[in-house]
Formats: C-alpha cells, structure tokens, sequence
C-alpha cells in the first residue's frame, strides 16, 4: 500500500552501458526525424540562422528608438526583397548566358584541334577521340530516319512512335508554375518563421531557458547570451565576408570580359560557404566559360589567376583578422558534417552543414551534458598538454612529445614547460602507480622515455654554457620508486640549464661514495612522501654525509605546502621553488676534519 505523498511508480536507475545505449538509440532516432522530416525542418534550420544573422543589425535600430516591431517588419523585409531581387537577376543572367552558349561551340572546335595537333605526334590524343566516338555511336544506337528507310526497304516492321498532343494554355502554365511551388512555400516559410523568431526573441529565449536549465539562470543564461552573441557575430562576419567576396570575384571577370559576371560572383559567395571545396567549383564554372568563350588562352589564365590571388588573401589574411583563426571546428569535423548533411538535407544541407555544426559544438561548450559535442567536433586540443606528455610517455614515443615540447617552447620559456607541463604529467602517473594499474615495469620505460625526452630539448651547455669553479654542486637521490628517478632527471635538466653541476642517483646507487665536491643534497619524492619516512632519511643522510645541505623536493604536492621538518633545509614542491632554494641557501660550513674521505651513503639510507 502506498503512503501519503509517495509517487506512484519510480523510473529505474540506468547503469552507465545503459546509458550509452540509451544515448545511441536516442541519436538514431533524432536523426531519422531529421531526415524524415526534412521539409519542414530545412526551413526552421534557415530561419534561425538567418535570425542569427539579422539579430544584430535589428539591435542597431532599437538603439536609435526605433520600435521592435517596425524594425524586425523593416530588416525582414529589406533582406527577403533583396533575395528575391537577386533571384530575378541570377534568371536573366542564366537565361542570357544559355542563349549565347551556342556562338562559342567554334572557339571550343578550335581549341580541341590545337590540342589534337599538340598531341599528334605521339597520336595517343586521337585514338582516345576515335574510341569516345565509336563507343558514343554504339550507345546512341541508329537514328529514327535511318530505323524507318531500313524498315521501309527489308520488309521489318516499321517503327512507330506516338506523341501526345501539345498541352493547351492551362497545361503550359501549369507546367511553368509546378516545379516553382516546392520553392516558393519553401521560401514563404522561411520568412515567416523568421519574422516570428525575431519578434519573440526574448520569449522564446526564457523558454529555451525554462526547458534548459531553470534550476541555475545565472549559469544558462550567461551560456545563452555568450553563445548568441558568439554565433551572431560569426554569421554576419561570415556573410559580408562572402559577399565582398563574390563583389571582388564579379567585378575582376568583369574586367576579364567573362560573360555574366554577376551570376559568377554571386555564384562564388554562395559556395564559399562550403567548406575547403566550395571555392574550387566556384572557380571552375567561370574558368570553363573564359575556356569556351575567349579563342586564345588570356581569359582563361586571367580568371585562373585572379582566382588564385584572391581567395588566399580572403582566406588566409582577411579572414583570420576578422572573426579569428578558424571555426571553431577541426578539419576533420568540418568534412564529416559536410557529408552527413549533405546526405541528411541535400545540398542546403551542404550549405548549412559548418553553421550546424558549430551551432553544436557551441552547445557542448556551455551544456555539461553535450560536452562530447565540443570534444568530438571542436577544434580544442582533446587532450591537455600534459595528458599528452604522459599519454605519450606511456606509449614510449619520445619523438612526438619532443614535437609537442617544441611548440611549447616557441611560447614560454623550459621552466615553464618543466613546471605546468612535464611534471603535471609525472603527477598523473603518480595517481595511476597508487591506483595499482602503472607497474614499476611500465614505470622503467616511463622514466626512459622522460631520459630521451630530456635530449631532445634543448641543450643546457649552448644557453649557459659549462659550470665554472665555485658554482654548485647538486646530487639528486630518488628516494623509492623509478617516477621518483623520472623526477630527478626532469630537475637535474632544469639545475643544467641554468648553469649548475648536478647527478642523478637511483635507489640501486645509493651506495656509491659522495665526494667532496657535492654540497647540496636533494632528496627527490613523487610517491607520496611521509613524515616518518622523510624524519628517518634525513637523520640517516646527516649521519653519513655531515655538513651538506639537504632540501626535500615533494613533487607529489600540487597545492600548499609540505611542513618543514627538523634537519631539513628547505621543503619545495615545484621545480621553480627547488631552483630558488639552491640559488638561496646559504653555504654550508667547513667541514670536519674526520670528514675529508669520501663519505659513503648506506644502501638503505632512502
């Protein structure tokens, strides 16, 4: 029996494969609807882009005082005359150019005869005519005059064909008007969908906020105000971009004498908008024409070249000036949604396919929920720089990490790369060593990998040149695992390149003889480092090597500080702060007679 207040039945708790498969299932059926539907959703997809696109030049009129609704009727309006406007031109144009295709079928004659006589000598030209012809004549089949004189003189049957009467007034303009509904309802409803989008903007915005994320309104709506701001500031860069584009590409043909520079222009800022490939087509249509019309070769390599001038400019100067270095997207996003909306939404999805897209990756940067959106489609760095230095670690490819080092490098200085890259990445391997899934076989090849690393960087004695006399020596001990080795290697090549005399020693070498020339012991923790462990090595070193300063370097610790015990000189936790304390402890005092020999460090002393 149910009590007082308690619901009714309770949704089961989904296990994290559950959930996967429940977000796969949801994604096939998403995009089935999409494709289903696709002629009602292709012109909401539309609208709001184009309400992206519109948004701010309404905003300039609400600044003048100019009411919403006047100002959304206004720039509606303005923008879809203008498409419609263009439409017409773009039909006189097209309609001109086919009746004027006929008078350059000689100049096209001529330029395959001056191909044919290049390539005469070697005769390979002619027998691919020959051979296109003859296939060309089997698949044509005979014509209908010579299929009836046949009939007419061999007693076969004689071949009949039966026409349908020409279509009266009614069926012409029924013919005519037909193919142009599709796109006029199209059409319409782009525009009505984008005139009630601009005037309900704000409501629709508190509704998506509702639905959203009503539980945090300063979060959701800071994420909705960045991510509209963002993607209408995008879009309208995008489309003057475009359009100074196809002016430029118009008016330099027009100069060129192409015929129908408007309609290429035109042509040449709407496939802009595809990505990597929209550019090339957009270029072959005008070159073809210049190739058919002009009967030398100037035209064709002016509109070549002036193709080749403008678009690197507009690319690669202009456009990075103007809404930044890319998309937003990485290359290999931007193919992948070129094709899936392409095959999704035809050639508007084409069209639409980089704006979709970032619209996507846009939510996954502000919706917790949608990260992988961002990650899979995003042109961010899936991986940390120091994720990818023990990634890289892991797999034992010094040279990769070494490339990656390098870009670091042409940014910041090597301490910074030693402190915010490379040991954060010694910090990861620690967590996974305590975790139980790093062994100290793969921790072996770690630290060799770090050691490869380290000599590709650059070299400590072409900055600083050699140690001189008086300058510090440093011995380094790793106190117990082979990622506390990793560690002393990382700090012994950051003591080198300012200069300092240092050696590493390893567990296995700890006893070796100390000589005298070594003042400064550093005792080197990844693992995490206890004070009991840290208060036994220390008595343990001042006993065997007296009078040498000693300093507990703690890498492990990536916040505060590590209390400084008796016997200690210095306790640090980042390679910037070891630097500092062997540049700042004073020198030690003489040593003891008794202690002129070599001092021996015992094996067990770490």
């Amino acid at each position: 029996m149910l009590r007082s207040g308690e619901p009714s039945f309770k949704l089961p708790v989904l296990g994290p494969g559950q959930d996967r498969l429940v977000t796969f299932f949801a994604a096939i059926a998403i995009v089935t609807v999409l494709y289903l539907g696709r002629d009602v959703f292709v012109p909401i997809a539309v609208a709001i882009l184009l309400a992206f696109v519109l948004a701010p030049v309404i905003m300039v009129l609400r600044r003048i005082r100019i009411p919403r609704t006047a100002a959304v009727v206004t720039v509606v309006l303005v923008t879809f005359l203008g498409l419609m406007a263009l439409g017409g031109m773009i039909a006189l144009q097209v309609t001109d150019l086919v009746a004027e295709l006929p008078q350059y079928r000689m100049n096209m004659r001529d330029k395959i005869k001056s191909l044919k006589e290049a390539a005469s000598g070697s005769g390979t030209f002619e027998r691919t005519m020959d051979l296109v012809q003859d296939l060309s004549r089997e698949i044509d089949g005979p014509q209908a005059g010579q299929g009836l004189a046949a009939g007419a003189t061999d007693g076969r049957p004689v071949l009949v064909e039966v026409h349908e009467p020409p279509p009266g007034t009614l069926g012409t303009i029924s013919a005519v008007v037909t193919p142009l509904l599709h796109p006029l309802a199209t059409f319409g409803i782009v525009f009505i969908f984008v005139l009630f989008i601009l005037l309900q903007r704000e409501d629709l915005r508190n509704r998506f906020v509702r639905l959203a994320g009503a539980h945090d309104l300063q979060r959701t709506t800071a994420a909705l105000d960045d991510a509209g701001s963002r993607l209408s500031r995008f879009f309208l860069a995008q489309v003057a971009l475009n359009a100074s584009f196809g002016a430029v590409i118009g008016l330099g043909l027009w100069i060129i004498g192409v015929p129908s520079p408007f309609l290429w222009g035109l042509a040449a800022a709407v496939l802009r908008f595809v990505p990597y490939i929209g550019a090339a087509i957009a270029a072959a249509l005008p070159i073809g024409l210049a190739l058919a019309v002009d009967p030398g070769w100037t035209m064709v390599l002016s509109t070549v070249a002036l193709f080749l001038v403008v678009e690197p400019v507009v690319g690669h100067v202009i456009e990075p000036l103007l809404y930044g270095r890319s998309t937003g997207l990485s290359p290999v996003a931007v193919i992948a949604a070129a094709t899936f909306w392409t095959w999704l939404w035809g050639p508007i999805g084409l069209l639409l396919s980089t704006p979709l897209t970032l619209c996507l990756v846009v939510l996954g940067r502000h919706v917790e929920s949608l990260e992988f959106l961002d990650v899979a489609l995003g042109d961010q760095p899936p991986l940390s720089a120091s994720e990818l230095l023990y990634q890289r670690l892991l797999a034992g490819d010094p040279l990769e990490a070494a490339a990656a080092a390098e870009e670091h490098l042409k940014e910041k200085s090597l301490a910074d790369y030693a402190d915010q890259v490379a040991l954060p990445a010694l910090r990861l391997a620690q967590r996974d060593a305590a975790r139980g899934v790093l062994d100290e076989a793969r921790q072996t090849r770690l630290k060799e990998t770090l050691a490869e690393l380290l000599d590709y960087l650059p070299d400590p004695g072409d900055l600083v040149g050699p140690p001189t006399e008086g300058t510090p020596h440093v011995l380094i001990l790793s106190a117990r695992s082979g990622l506390d080795e990793a560690a002393a290697l990382l700090f012994a090549h950051r003591l080198r390149q300012s200069g300092l005399r240092c050696e590493t020693r390893s567990r296995g070498g700890l006893g070796r003889p100390v000589g005298e020339e070594v003042n400064l012991l550093v005792l080197s923790y990844l693992s995490p480092a206890t004070p009991a462990h840290r208060r036994y090595t220390i008595r343990r070193l001042r006993r065997d090597v007296p009078g040498r300063r000693v300093i507990v370097a703690d890498w492990g610790i990536e916040q505060g500080q590590p209390e400084r015990l008796e016997g200690e000189d210095a306790v640090v936790s980042s390679i910037a702060a070891a630097m500092e304390a062997v540049a700042t402890l004073p020198e030690p005092p003489a040593a003891p007679p008794q202690a002129a020999a070599p001092a021996v460090l015992r094996a067990g002393a770490a």
